[in-house]
């Protein structure tokens, strides 16, 4: 009887997952369809626009409204930060004022709920006050760290992906193919932050500017190593009239080279930085293992010796 009820909560567990998955499959195929709809030159934004809630409107007006009244009293250049940190994590659609505004929002609410049932409670006291102070600093720290985090994680797949495609750049010039036509063509196959800034630019190419206004631009938005070692080789050689060829394939060459330097940086930084949790984690536990025991049997023999 037991082996059947087991069995009989298996499979209902089997069903609830298969339901899940096949409407989780629908809404993607839903949202790939309507992606393919915008695609052709239809109207999908309209689509996409009245399925946005109206509760997430307000409330990202509302954070955009206390944004620029926040921006309003700092100076310029904490905007351009801010700017140059959204672009660099991806968030092209995003708004340093609404991001600020979400911020302050965060660091504000929180705090003050949490007060308000401290209150009510009557258990507000020096060591609640301290909890809710805690509180409020975290809310408006950790937003920022994520933020800086992702833009940094970003710029580091785009370095490990630019020398893979420099050698399709490589490869499509060297067949014959003029750079922006290779840039096009590259830009279909590839995937990734790269691929979204080689999109961005192309399409920035498309609206009349030249190949090299819109990889100057790109480079303001990813300021990395690669991408700037790459911008200003194609620039070099657009003005100096050298082979685009060769200069792609010296570039992938040195790419590679500092790809590999990093890699045996990272190597030589391990025993550094498992120093710490060998000596604050795996220590104590062999110290607790292997002396735990003998020190118990040496108290009770010096206690059954008293």
């Amino acid at each position: 009887m037991v082996i059947f009820l087991f069995v009989g909560v298996i499979l209902a567990g089997v069903a609830v997952a298969l339901t899940a998955r096949t409407l989780a499959f629908g809404q993607a195929r839903r949202r790939e369809t309507l992606a393919q709809i915008d695609a052709y030159g239809f109207s999908g934004t309209g689509v996409v626009a009245r399925e946005r809630p109206a509760l997430r409107e307000l409330a990202n007006r509302i954070a955009t409204f206390v944004g620029t009244f926040a921006l309003g009293r700092l100076d310029g250049r904490r905007e351009r930060e801010l700017l140059a940190l959204l672009r660099s994590a991806g968030y092209y659609r995003t708004r340093p004022a609404t991001f600020l505004g979400y911020r302050i929002a965060v660091a504000t609410i929180l705090p003050l709920v949490w007060l308000l049932l401290a209150v009510n409670a009557g258990s507000l006291g020096l060591r609640a006050f301290v909890a809710i102070s805690m509180m409020a600093g975290l809310a408006w720290t950790l937003p920022n760290f994520v933020l800086e985090r992702r833009a940094t994680s970003r710029l580091q797949q785009i370095d490990r992906e630019m020398p893979e495609l420099v050698d399709l750049l490589v490869t499509t010039v060297e067949a014959g193919v003029g750079f922006a036509a290779s840039l096009q063509l590259v830009a279909r196959r590839v995937e990734g932050p790269l691929a979204e800034e080689l999109r961005l630019a192309l399409q920035e190419q498309s609206m009349g500017i030249t190949i090299e206004d819109a990889l100057e631009h790109m480079l303001r938005r990813v300021d990395s190593l690669s991408v700037r070692a790459f911008v200003q080789a194609i620039l070099q050689g657009q003005t100096l009239g050298v082979s685009i060829g060769k200069i792609l394939r010296d570039l992938a060459v040195d790419m590679r080279k500092r790809r590999r330097q990093a890699a045996e940086e990272r190597a030589h930084k391990a025993p550094t930085k498992i120093l710490f949790p060998l000596v604050f984690l795996i220590l104590p536990a062999l110290l607790i293992v292997s002396l735990v025991g003998p020190m118990i049997s040496l108290f009770q023999n010096l206690g059954s010796a008293v």
